[in-house]
């Protein structure tokens, strides 16, 4: 259904209250949104009655057995959980492993301007999500937010990719899981470790919306500890209080320092950087199960800044500075099971610290687990979304009593195992394949929410609204969103250069590039099927599911104001 059609209204006072057309269709939106809940709350009230003899229910009563099951997600995480998340969640393998491919092909500096660069570009992203999400809150933004302000079949085909590819990561996070038991227990097949990670992953998420919160909040911290004491360790190593050799700057005036093959390294390095930072955007899944939107979601947008600014800059800063660019090992660790040459590694055992492998090797583990549990989460709750949007199977509507979207947890579940399995054959070669997928699918998803910030922000002008009103406003609008797209536009065009330059790798370059197609053949084939049209600024809906809406209705809870 497109955003701007309508139903029949039985009220006069809301078409009354407003000024325009479109302000009429949304009054009729919303009466008709209060009446339908209206109806369900009373017939949820009224008692069964079941057969004296056992026999099935009547149709009736089997209605009235469904309407007392619960239809929505319950909105239980708190704000505690959601910074938590916000700060460690994007702490991955990308920054503990990866860091090191950037040191190798751009030198200290370059990788240093290249995860400034994206970072900046992240931060625009999320402070896009946050305006739109804490003004509307939904669990699925990609394909909620591309169904309202862009086009229907746009939102589908976002929707669906996002779904596909975190459904993807999290297979690819199972292979990893075996790859780091195996470190330690070398004789034991990874197998049995990953299937004993998706079952734990599955618990976690299918207590309630609380057990993943709570899950996550203690996994992030873990994560957040972790680089913490690696800037203490790095300064003291550098400063030559620990391991006994003073290093200074020693690092940034030797061969390929401080910059490695000038702009192509910086340009390499910011892909492998953009990379590092996706999950990012999960902060803006939570919103539609957080507890206070309006106070929670700003605050924890606020924070994406300094996170990044801490956690990915200082961190690059620290090891260029202790490690040399031209160490081999650099270029060689890319993957979980490469935990004995991490950058992180190599700058403990520089300040003397034997056991450091083994210290990496359990918070891999633990940023495994976390990226698991984060990505069947948000698989979940955007595949529900698409279902009560008519976008996936009526199955996958049903929630348990706590709110977990649990046919939608089964699925998941059970393709990302499929992909697992999938995953070891091939010598790996399809492991890379999915990764690829995977990671281009992200950053197509993050081009629609830049895209979809600027006709929001722009047809809330165009309706008469003071922008200076919104719960949360992104800064430095209409830059951040058209800076965000036209850098995401280069990664994603520039990402696969190697299979074109110098020779072309007709593999490698469909494995790269392959994520392009399925978006588009998700758009058009909706576009086709449902004959939807782009939805202008003035029909765009900016009434119905806002969070203005939700607290009149007594949907969410109105909290005093943040500070």
């Amino acid at each position: 259904m497109e955003p701007s059609d309508a139903g029949p209204s039985s009220s006069s006072s809301s078409s009354s209250s407003s000024s325009s057309s479109s302000r009429n269709i949304t009054a009729r939106h919303h009466t008709s949104i209060v009446s339908l809940q209206e109806k369900n709350t009373s017939d949820a009230g009224k008692p069964s009655v079941s057969a004296n003899d056992g026999s099935a229910c009547s149709a009736d009563e089997q209605q009235q057995q469904q309407q007392q099951q619960p239809t929505e997600l319950q909105r239980k995480l708190k704000g505690r959980q959601m910074g938590m998340i916000a700060i460690g969640g994007t702490i991955g393998t990308g920054l503990f492993i990866g860091s090191g491919t950037t040191l190798s092909e751009a030198g200290p500096a370059g990788s240093l301007v290249a995860f400034i660069v994206m970072g900046s570009m992240v931060y625009f992203v999320c402070t896009s999500l946050g305006e739109m999400s804490t003004f509307m809150p939904t669990s699925d933004p990609f394909n909620h937010f591309g169904t309202r302000f862009l086009d229907p079949a746009l939102g589908f085909a976002l929707g669906w990719t996002y779904w596909y590819s975190w459904m993807l990561t999290v297979g690819s996070e199972l292979v990893a899981c075996g790859m780091v038991v195996q470190y330690w227990l070398p004789h034991v097949t990874g197998v049995i470790w990953s299937l004993i990670t998706v079952a734990v992953i599955f618990v976690f998420n299918a207590i309630s919306v609380r057990g993943y919160g709570e899950a996550e909040f203690w996994m992030s911290a873990l994560k957040v500890l972790t680089v913490i004491v690696f800037f203490v360790v790095g300064i003291l190593t550098v400063t030559g209080v620990a391991g006994g050799d003073y290093i200074g700057g020693r690092n940034w005036h030797i061969e390929g320092a401080p910059f490695r093959d000038h702009i192509v390294g910086v340009l390499k390095a910011c892909i492998v950087a953009a990379f590092s930072f996706q999950g990012t955007e999960i902060v803006g899944i939570t919103v539609g199960e957080c507890e206070n939107p309006r106070r929670d979601v700003p605050r924890v947008i606020r924070s994406v800044f300094w996170r990044i600014l801490l956690f990915y800059v200082l961190s690059i800063l620290i090891i260029g500075l202790v490690i040399p660019n031209t160490d081999k090992n650099l270029a060689n660790a890319g993957g979980a099971s490469d935990v004995a040459i991490s950058p992180f590694t190599m700058v403990f055992e520089k300040a003397g610290a034997r056991w450091a492998a083994d210290l990496m090797n359990a918070i891999v583990l633990v940023t495994v687990l976390s990226a698991g549990n984060s990505g069947l989460y948000a698989c979940t709750r955007v595949m529900w979304v698409l279902a009560k949007e008519g976008k996936a199977p009526r199955l996958f509507r049903r929630v348990t009593r706590k709110g977990v979207p649990i046919w939608c947890l089964l699925f998941t579940a059970f393709c990302s195992t499929v992909v697992f399995c999938v995953s070891l054959a091939g010598n790996q070669r399809v492991y890379v394949f999915l990764i690829n997928l995977s990671g281009l699918s992200g950053i197509i998803c993050w081009l629609g929410i830049s895209l979809c910030h600027w006709r929001f922000r722009r047809a809330y002008v165009a309706q008469g609204h003071d922008s200076n009103h919104l719960p949360y406003r992104a800064a430095l609008f209409p830059f951040g969103p058209v800076y965000a797209f036209s850098l995401l536009a280069i990664i994603m065009v520039g990402q696969g250069y190697s299979t074109i330059w110098p020779t072309f790798d007709a593999s490698g370059f469909v494995s790269t590039y392959l994520a392009i197609p399925l978006f588009l053949l998700f758009w058009l084939t909706w576009k086709y099927v449902k004959k939807t049209e782009w939805v202008s600024l003035v029909d765009i809906d900016l009434d119905t599911g806002s969070i203005i809406e939700m607290e009149r209705n007594g949907i969410i809870q109105v909290f005093p104001p943040p500070r």
